[in-house]
């Protein structure tokens, strides 16, 4: 047995001392604009031009209309693929450049991945599209925005998470995979504050569940997550925070047109708790001034560091529920803030291939009627 990577089981003693609560959750209003953190820097990276588009093309059709967006695909999934029994959606960081950690994974992986198809797609701003030259059907959103669901500035109102909607139809589509088994979402940095929302409020799972196909969210190194209630662990020295517990935090206002209304979040939180979630936490991750890391006093109240923020989260999470608790925290030492590191670990494959050898201790055990299916163990 492996013993480099450790799972920490966080007892509800921790969540107890959660000490900032607010009022009961009033309706939300839906803003037709995204307005992510502004208390920190953004890095000048974040807003530059990408250097690189993907090579594929994904139409997202909705009510609002059509739009394009760029993407990679490990195979050609406009024919059959009978031999596919995992699909890896992989969702990038806030700059929109680490576009290869997936695919450096499945390589690693070796025959764990050999039946997987390994799916990229990337979220693009104004300047991207300018720099590029992209057709006038390209979306784009803002920098902060398609992180969290919120639609896209041009050329429709399309939400980022239509475009998992847009992906799960397709691998639902039984002419193209019928052996799928699994879907994984994963994503790291923003891409985790990405699949952890889009856990929470997403309305895309239906095609696949219904076809008998698990899912499962690698929660990776976000920045911040979505709670359902107004407690948090920390009070910061800007109280009162007057959006902590606005979306992209909370429920309370502020959530984008995707979410539907009106919003029950304890209706939100035990749908949440029953989906097959593995937090994967970098160990070093524990810079209190990365320069990516979303200062506002909304994320400071969850925690100094991602690691913090993190463990917070999921003390508070087990605390609800602690005898059917069934989501998964799992550390990685020697690890920071990188997408790459984290996948090619030896839990982080097996939280994308079911690869054999992560030592994972944590006795919980799946809640009743949640799709989990156990990590490889050895």
């Amino acid at each position: 047995m492996l013993s480099a990577i450790r799972t920490r089981a966080l007892p509800a003693l921790i969540a107890a001392a959660f000490l900032h609560i607010a009022p009961t959750f009033a309706a939300a209003a839906s803003p037709t604009v995204d307005t992510g953190p502004t208390s920190h820097k953004s890095d000048p990276v974040v807003r530059s031009p990408v250097p690189v588009i993907q090579d594929g093309r994904l139409e997202v059709i909705t009510p609002a209309g059509r739009g394009v967006v760029p993407i990679h695909v490990s195979r050609d999934w406009s024919v059959p693929q009978p031999d596919v029994t995992r699909a890896v959606i992989v969702i990038h960081g806030w700059p929109r450049r680490d576009l290869t950690s997936g695919d450096q994974a499945a390589i690693k992986a070796g025959s764990s991945a050999q039946d997987a198809i390994i799916i990229t797609p990337q979220f693009l701003i104004a300047a991207d599209i300018e720099a590029h030259q992209l057709p006038a059907d390209t979306l784009h959103w803002g920098t902060d925005g398609w992180k969290t669901g919120y639609d896209a500035h041009g050329p429709v109102p399309i939400s980022s998470y239509s475009v998992i909607d847009t992906i799960f139809a397709r691998l639902a589509d039984k002419t193209l995979f019928p052996a799928l088994k699994q879907v994984v979402l994963a994503g790291h940095s923003a891409g985790g504050q990405f699949v952890q929302r889009y856990a929470a409020v997403g309305h895309g799972q239906s095609p696949l569940l219904t076809r008998g196909i698990a899912i499962r969210y690698v929660v990776a190194n976000p920045s911040s997550y979505l709670y359902f209630d107004a407690q948090r662990p920390v009070v910061t020295g800007d109280r009162p925070c007057a959006n902590f517990d606005r979306w992209e935090y909370g429920l309370s206002s502020g959530l984008p047109p995707y979410v539907a209304q009106p919003v029950s979040p304890s209706e939100l939180e035990k749908r949440y708790l029953a989906r097959d979630v593995v937090y994967l936490l970098g160990m070093d991750d524990t810079d209190p001034n990365h320069k990516e890391l979303d200062r506002s006093c909304g994320a400071e109240e969850q925690g100094p560091t991602r690691l913090s923020r993190g463990l917070n989260y999921v003390a508070h999470l087990r605390s609800q529920d602690e005898a059917h608790f069934g989501q998964r925290v799992i550390e990685v030492p020697g690890v920071a803030h990188s997408s790459s590191r984290m996948y090619a670990s030896t839990c982080g494959m097996a939280a994308l291939f079911d690869r054999e050898g992560c030592d994972q201790t944590d006795s919980s055990q799946p809640s009743s009627g949640t799709a989990a299916s156990p990590l490889a163990v050895k």
